[in-house]
């Protein structure tokens, strides 16, 4: 029987890099998400071949409730709303993981039991990450939900970041080394979820994506300890596959940001220099539906820039038809995307895809931008700080340094836009100033559709 639990536990975790290896393509995402499906059901089902375990009525309760709720929920969630849905799936492997060092280290600090000091560290270890993975995770849904409406910052906050750690650390060693007593191991875990909360509440709506992929790089490295504690080769193996792959990531996107993960940590993250910026000139010029198809349909190139914006009116569809309205024309189409567009990493990219929108349409922003000065057109829809020219021109701006899409370089640039607000930084964003662009104003969806109604007109 344990040679069966080990092997199955190997297949697992065979399976879960096979999945998140065909993940990065977005050619084999799909493929990559069944296969790691397969690996998860394998070793939740070889779970219940341990010797001595008992309430399995419970954990098949537990189990049916809990993916009934997923499977709904799933389901109903609309492509707007998955970035929080995603934060808080995160949260709960995170919760997850410091749920099971709990039950260990109560069974230590208060049952009596012992367990080898390089277990019960690695324990206290994955109980911290996965606590602060857990309740930054809730804190950056209700940021991305609309719960929490600004970002929380006061004086001295950085500092009183770090003592809140310092004193989660500090319970935490005392745990390690044998101290007892049930209302130390609250302490430890209430300060670790403090911290959690303390560190994500400054944290601006626009920098999600980066926040998004940290904690769930914290939650697969709580998983992989809690696995070595459970001698748990699956969790272990996972854990460490996601922890790795979840910390690349979020070098890439803090990268994409131009922002160190120190500022991530310990917030201020996003808040730019302090100094007077530079003063916006001209005036937004309007253009109409029909001049914009026009300018498009007899345009040899056009890049479709999306942003959030597009999410938010669901036009993708919409924004496909266009772009294949153009390319039954001749007219050369690509799109731009920015690695942190849209509220969590690759959200612009899952809409082109549900859109139907072919894989080599699509560029990111190292390859596209030096095409953007011989580019006839460039549609924005719904993007903002991602195609801020401040970020390359204003050193006292929020955003400076952080890489953008080069659209301003453009010979004409057609933005879709609600109204006249800033983005998600509140920076004034003086691409919609500039003498080569005009602002299509209207809801997303609806003007793809009268931009597809436009060039239909045109006829061949």
């Amino acid at each position: 029987m344990e040679l069966l639990i080990q092997g199955a536990y190997f297949l697992a975790a065979v399976l879960f890099i096979v999945g998140l290896k065909q993940m990065s393509s977005p050619v084999t995402a799909r493929r990559g998400i069944v296969w790691a499906g397969v690996g998860m059901l394998v070793a939740t089902l070889v779970t219940f071949l341990f010797p001595g375990l008992h309430n399995y009525v419970l954990m098949l309760v537990a189990m049916g409730v809990s993916s009934a709720i997923a499977w709904v929920w799933a389901r109903k969630v609309a492509m707007t709303d998955m970035p929080q849905m995603i934060a808080i799936y995160n949260g709960m492997g995170g919760g997850s993981a410091a749920t099971i060092a709990a039950v260990e280290l109560v069974g230590v600090t208060v049952g009596g039991e012992n367990l080898p000091f390089t277990v019960q560290a690695l324990a206290v270890l994955g109980a911290l990450i996965g606590t602060v993975a857990f309740s930054g995770s809730v804190i950056a849904f209700a940021k991305l939900q609309g719960l929490i409406r600004r970002s929380v910052r006061f004086g001295g906050q950085q500092v009183f970041n770090i003592l809140v750690l310092v004193a989660a650390l500090a319970t935490g060693v005392a745990v390690v080394y044998g101290y007892d007593g049930a209302g130390l191991l609250a302490a430890f875990f209430a300060l670790a979820f403090l911290f959690g909360i303390f560190m994500t509440l400054p944290i601006g709506g626009a920098d999600m994506p980066v926040v998004i992929s940290l904690y769930n790089a914290l939650t697969g490295l709580a998983v992989g300890f809690e696995g070595f504690v459970l001698g748990n080769p699956a969790m272990m193996i996972a854990g460490t596959v996601v922890g790795a792959s979840g910390s690349l990531l979020t070098q890439l996107m803090a990268k994409a940001m131009n922002r160190p993960l120190s500022n991530v940590l310990f917030s201020h993250f996003g808040t730019g220099v302090e100094g007077a910026q530079m003063e916006t000139t001209g005036e937004m010029k309007p253009i109409d539906a029909q001049d914009a198809a026009i300018m498009m349909a007899y345009a040899d190139k056009v890049i479709i820039v999306p942003g959030y914006g597009m999410a938010v009116a669901q036009a993708q569809h919409k924004v496909w038809e266009l772009a294949k309205l153009l390319l039954d024309r001749g007219v050369d189409v690509k799109f731009a995307i920015h690695p942190v567009a849209g509220r969590m990493p690759g959200h612009m990219n899952v809409l082109l895809a549900e859109a139907g929108v072919p894989y080599d349409l699509i560029f990111d922003m190292d390859e596209i931008n030096a095409e953007f000065p011989n580019t006839d057109v460039a549609l924005v829809i719904g993007a903002n700080d991602v195609v801020n020219p401040a970020a390359r021109e204003d050193p006292n701006s929020p955003i400076y340094g952080m890489p953008i899409l080069d659209v301003d370089k453009a010979r004409n640039v057609i933005v879709i836009k609600r109204g006249r607000g800033a983005g998600f930084s509140g920076v004034e964003n003086r691409l919609f100033f500039a003498d080569n662009t005009r602002m299509l104003f209207g809801d997303g969806q609806k003007m793809a559709a009268e931009l597809v109604n436009h060039i239909k007109e045109l006829g061949g």
